[in-house]
């Protein structure tokens, strides 16, 4: 979670200037094509929907010329499958200022017990933040997975036995809605 798309230097939630809230994805291209995220972008948003504020504008920020030209392709392929305008911006990227730390992983953070164990696994705020354990779970707690996909990786998060039962239990009750794949 971060900032990007402005002006203003170093900005906060609460002095965003002309920024937009987003997330970077850092991808392996060997394991996944840029065509395929933004396949997964489209799937996940309502890009018809005008947005109300450059704060929470939809936005690709595109690394070269082959991005743009792949996200535009996307974009109007949407438009015609939608039949509707598309809102989403397709903007240049000019760098990216990661959110205050209280807005990372916000899910997880508000799961006490779950906490505990990753404050026993990281010394240190930015190994949490920077945790692709962390960011899968968060992504499990806010609804982005079933109880069967969590199953199959649960092993690899490096939780203990009670966090995984806990972890199972909360996504198994909560409904998974949200569509995107982990």
């Amino acid at each position: 979670m971060g900032y990007a798309g402005g002006t203003a230097k170093n900005p906060t939630y609460h002095n965003l200037g002309d920024h937009t809230e987003t997330v970077q994805v850092d991808y392996d291209p060997a394991r996944v094509s840029y065509a395929r995220l933004l396949d997964i972008f489209w799937k996940n948003h309502i890009p018809t929907s005008r947005s109300w504020s450059r704060q929470y504008m939809s936005a690709i920020f595109y690394h070269s010329e082959e991005q743009k030209r792949l996200a535009m392709e996307t974009r109007d392929r949407e438009a015609a499958r939608r039949n509707s305008k598309i809102f989403t911006e397709i903007i240049p990227f000019t760098g990216f200022y990661l959110a205050e730390d209280y807005h990372q992983k916000y899910r997880l953070r508000h799961e006490p017990d779950l906490m505990r164990e990753f404050r026993v696994m990281y010394a240190n705020e930015r190994g949490f933040i920077s945790s692709t354990a962390a960011a899968r779970i968060n992504g499990y707690l806010d609804g982005h997975g079933t109880p069967e996909t969590l199953q199959a990786e649960l092993d690899s998060f490096g939780l203990s036995q009670e966090g995984s039962k806990k972890l199972l239990d909360i996504v198994a009750t909560r409904p998974s809605s949200r569509g995107c794949p982990l």
